[in-house]
């Protein structure tokens, strides 16, 4: 059954909801400490050690069976490397594509808003930064309060739509650590 698809519970004879969007925020991995060699915050690359640990939360999130049909990802040079680590390590090989709403100073509306008029598919990850991300979390599912991503760290959001007022439902969130020891 495909997201989106209405079931049948024959048990009860009602119609079941199924949500519309499966939404993976990720947050980018280990980048290079800003000053002396970046100063330029949006050039930070990943370090050699936070594209080999993100690679391990790939593989967690391959033993997972996470399925993604395209990725957004924020512009800066840290989330753009870290969207293609995910789009290289998953069983069908989603496009990367930037959206300039996950750089770091957009209100999570504007980020739904982009999404709307872009997204075409159904399981959508979006690749970006702190404290946007949790604030973004938050608002997906109707918390006052950010949920707090560490490096590398993913959650799953089931929504409606990407303008649906109704909040949507956490599936789970993981740590970058869980996620290292299910690929293991």
């Amino acid at each position: 059954m495909r997201p989106g698809d209405g079931h049948e519970d024959a048990a009860r004879g009602r119609r079941l909801t199924v949500p519309a969007s499966e939404i993976y925020l990720v947050r980018h991995a280990i980048a290079a400490d800003r000053g002396g060699e970046w100063p330029d915050d949006a050039k930070r690359p990943l370090t050699t050690r936070g594209i080999a640990r993100f690679k391990e939360v790939v593989a967690g999130l391959d033993w997972l069976k996470v399925e993604i049909d395209e990725i957004f990802t924020s512009p800066l040079v840290r989330a753009r490397q870290t969207a293609s680590l995910l789009a290289a390590g998953v069983a069908v090989k989603p496009p990367v594509k930037v959206l300039e709403a996950l750089a770091p100073g957009h209100a999570p509306a504007s980020v739904l808003h982009e999404l709307a008029k872009t997204a075409r598919r159904s399981r959508v990850a979006l690749v970006g930064h702190e404290p946007a991300l949790g604030e973004l979390a938050a608002h997906l599912i109707g918390s006052s309060r950010p949920l707090p991503f560490k490096k590398g760290g993913v959650c799953r959001i089931d929504i409606q739509s990407f303008s649906s007022r109704r909040p949507g439902e956490l599936q789970w969130f993981l740590t970058p650590k869980i996620l290292r020891e299910l690929g293991e």
